[in-house]
């Protein structure tokens, strides 16, 4: 995976979960999701159009573009493999979900894999 900033993954992995849950995304939904400022959204929304990582219409209804949604689903994909596998071990589920967070931008690629395949094979 690509490396860009941890904030821009996490904008993106925002616009991939608010799609999904409201089938489409607005500066203004992302902002009340992640509790930041509405002008400091809209900076963060340029940047990662400059970037090709999004596109935005007339209406201000932001879809991910292909580059976007790789990054974004990777990152996603990431977190929910820590959160479950940190609650398994027992840890506190939100606890759990902060902590995933964190790990899911700093880890390596190898390392990232190495846990999946432990995990399944656990699960197996």
């Amino acid at each position: 995976m690509k490396k860009i900033q941890e904030s821009a993954e996490n904008y993106l992995e925002t616009i991939l979960i608010l799609h999904q849950r409201n089938g489409s995304v607005r500066s203004v939904e992302i902002a009340a999701e992640l509790d930041f400022s509405k002008p400091s959204v809209s900076v963060a929304m340029k940047h990662l159009r400059e970037k090709g990582h999004i596109t935005m219409d007339r209406d201000g209804q932001i879809s991910l573009t292909p580059e976007g949604r790789r990054i974004a689903s990777a990152v996603y994909e990431r977190h929910l493999l820590f959160t479950r596998w940190l609650t398994s071990l027992g840890v506190p589920p939100q606890t759990a979900a902060e902590d995933a967070c964190r790990i899911e931008h700093v880890i390596s690629e190898e390392s990232f894999r190495a846990i999946q395949r432990h995990v399944d094979n656990q699960a197996s």
